[in-house]
């Protein structure tokens, strides 16, 4: 499982023209579900996600310090997992929508269970969605389950194989 994590100063999710998500300060991270990945991947995911130290501490004057203050806007985005096939992308290591959605859904509740329910947000699974986002930093980490990154290197490497002629 693969995220990209954005500090924001707001975010939003627009479907169809209508608002269906948005939060104030907080976290906007996008969510990508490898093929293989399983329970164990989403619990990582949000157990990292969760302890980021992004946020300033007023009081102390640390930089970089766990805040438990914030919001949470997760949107899953298959695309974190293409791979591009000469100019076209190739999404064959990305986790069918059918699977994908229920382990999503599952990565969701993780969220609401671990953090603050009503602070966590999300998307449309599979919709087209218009992400709106004020960076605030800017602060754009990357993030992925260790199984995860092993089947993507594995997978990238079959494709330059492949386009190599191997």
């Amino acid at each position: 499982m693969k995220a990209v994590v954005q500090r924001v100063i707001s975010a939003s999710v627009e479907v169809e023209g209508r608002t269906v998500s948005a939060i104030g300060p907080g976290l906007l991270v996008l969510v990508g579900v490898h093929d293989l990945d399983t329970d164990s991947d989403a619990d990582y995911i949000c157990r990292k996600v969760l302890n980021m130290r992004l946020f300033p501490n007023e009081k102390t004057g640390k930089s970089w310090d766990q805040s438990k203050n914030y919001e949470v806007l997760l949107v899953s985005q298959f695309t974190l997992y293409g791979i591009l096939k000469g100019n076209k992308p190739d999404f064959h290591v990305a986790m069918a929508p059918d699977r994908a959605k229920s382990l999503y859904a599952s990565l969701v509740e993780r969220f609401q269970r671990s953090y603050k329910a009503d602070a966590v947000k999300d998307g449309v699974f599979g919709a087209m969605m218009k992400v709106n986002l004020v960076n605030d930093g800017p602060v754009t980490l990357q993030l992925e389950s260790p199984q995860s990154s092993r089947n993507s290197n594995d997978a990238t490497a079959e494709v330059e194989r492949t386009m190599n002629g191997e």
